[in-house]
């Protein structure tokens, strides 16, 4: 009896998989589940311009280290989406990152976590773009990344290399079933390891450090493992479910850039039964290099303080020539919100900048990041504002370089980690996006070596052949 319910559900969906869009039609409890799914996966939050476009239109630039790509149209527009994709296609290109054409995605998009999610869940992912997501009739534009990543063919070798067998993640026997749904959920749909876990040199997912902190883009995304030092391990279960919901967690966190968008876009609309699963399955992950001897942890560094005496009277000109140029930069254009001690407010919606994870963290990243580019966070509790003191559009006091340097050096002084030290140098690399990858020139090296490799052989080929033709003609 069990192999034929069995087959009684895989037998539909198979067929189903080779079906055009056009011909099916899905249930709306089908479509919910896959509403449900495209939120767990944060796919709106990548394929959304967020300067006015229109959902899962495509065309949000997103900074790499190997250039910007720039998502794709994942609507069911026939012409400009995915409309016409079978869900077979849809399957490859989710799980193996093979559009219907043929042609590689970058793994921007994350297909080396969704490969390991469920058939019946694919399934109800592609019911859901087919039927319930609205077409738009738009191009996104086009990536366009240095030679020779522009040759989306490289991504072959990078996936066979890279890119895990497209099969669902089996249950781990040992856990409770409650991990295992947060497994399947943090490594698949979530994606977790996309931004926390570092990159090997061609940019692929180290896994011997999962969740042990990387960069992504122009913010550092920390460690998440279970280290009581480095990574979140003072937190309890009731301290991690709170910060995906919110976003926040009051004298400890706030979550900004790549984290807001999914604290904004999905976390906060899961149920609360897959948010404690998630975090059951995050604070079970060790961290490999961690240390057993006690530090303070990124989380209750820094006190309360200023620097008025040191410039006071002397006017915001004078103030920013001299020593105390990064107190009168904070004073001129932070105190208003976080408080001249930088203690933030009451109710904790201006943070303090003591005792937060952005000034006390391993490397000041986040604290440049955070300047430049601000914080914008959605929750059901209201939308989260910082302005941002880049020369974005939107930009309402933009600062220099060696302003925000100033300003970052100061706040990390007096609040948070007074090891660390920014340049003007430092805060460009943010400014551009972040750090950029050695990998171009090394694949531009490696086809170079390859190309004079082949012309050498041919070379030899072309003598051998000459050298016989003689002996031939006089032996005739």
């Amino acid at each position: 009896m069990k192999t034929v319910k069995t087959l009684s559900l895989v037998a539909p969906l198979a067929l189903a998989a080779f079906a055009p869009a056009s011909a099916q039609e899905f249930s709306k409890e089908l479509v919910e589940k896959g509403r449900y799914l495209a939120t767990a996966s944060d796919c709106v939050a990548c394929h959304t311009n967020h300067a006015g476009g229109k959902p899962m239109a495509g065309g949000l630039p997103m900074s790499s280290p190997v250039g910007t790509i720039v998502s794709t149209n994942i609507t069911p527009s026939k012409e400009f989406g995915i409309g016409s994709y079978t869900e077979a296609q849809f399957a490859d290109a989710v799980r193996k990152g093979v559009r219907a054409d043929g042609a590689n995605l970058y793994p921007a998009m994350p297909y080396v976590s969704y490969a390991i999610m469920t058939d019946e869940d694919i399934h109800a992912l592609y019911a859901y773009f087919m039927q319930g997501v609205e077409p738009v009739e738009e191009k996104a534009p086009e990536t366009d990344l240095p030679f020779p990543m522009n040759i989306r063919a490289s991504m072959m070798g990078w996936n066979m290399l890279f890119r895990p067998a497209d099969k669902p993640l089996e249950n781990d026997p040992q856990q409770s079933a409650e991990w295992n749904r947060g497994r399947y959920l943090a490594e698949g749909a979530a994606h977790c390891s996309t931004c926390h876990t570092p990159r090997g040199v061609f940019m692929e997912e180290d896994k011997g450090r999962n969740l042990t902190g990387s960069q992504i883009g122009p913010w550092f995304a920390p460690d998440i493992t279970n280290d009581k030092v480095h990574g979140i391990g003072s937190w309890t279960q009731e301290d991690l479910v709170t910060y995906l919901k919110t976003g926040r967690l009051d004298h400890r966190a706030q979550a900004a850039g790549s984290m807001a968008e999914a604290i904004s876009y999905s976390f906060q609309h899961l149920s609360d039964p897959d948010l404690n699963a998630i975090a059951t399955y995050v604070r079970s992950v060790p961290n490999p290099d961690a240390s057993q001897a006690s530090a303070p942890t990124r989380f209750d560094q820094g006190k309360a303080g200023n620097e008025l005496a040191g410039f006071r009277g002397k006017g915001y000109a004078k103030g920013i020539e001299g020593d105390h140029a990064g107190a009168a930069l904070y004073v001129a254009n932070c105190a208003s919100c976080h408080g001249y001690n930088a203690q933030g407010t009451t109710d904790g919606y201006y943070p303090s900048l003591f005792h937060n994870a952005a000034t006390a963290g391993d490397n000041s990243t986040n604290v440049i990041a955070a300047i430049l580019y601000g914080v914008d966070r959605h929750t059901k509790d209201g939308h989260v504002f910082m302005p941002p003191f880049g020369d974005q559009p939107n930009t309402i006091n933009a600062l220099s370089n060696v302003e925000v340097a100033s300003l970052s050096n100061y706040i990390l002084k007096d609040y948070g980690n007074a090891k660390l030290k920014v340049t003007p140098e430092d805060v460009q690399v943010i400014r551009e996006g972040g750090p950029s990858s050695q990998l171009v020139l090394f694949a531009r090296i490696g086809m170079g070596v390859g190309a004079v490799a082949a012309l050498a052989v041919l070379g030899v080929a072309v003598w051998l052949f000459r050298r016989k033709r003689p002996q031939t003609q006089t032996a005739a």
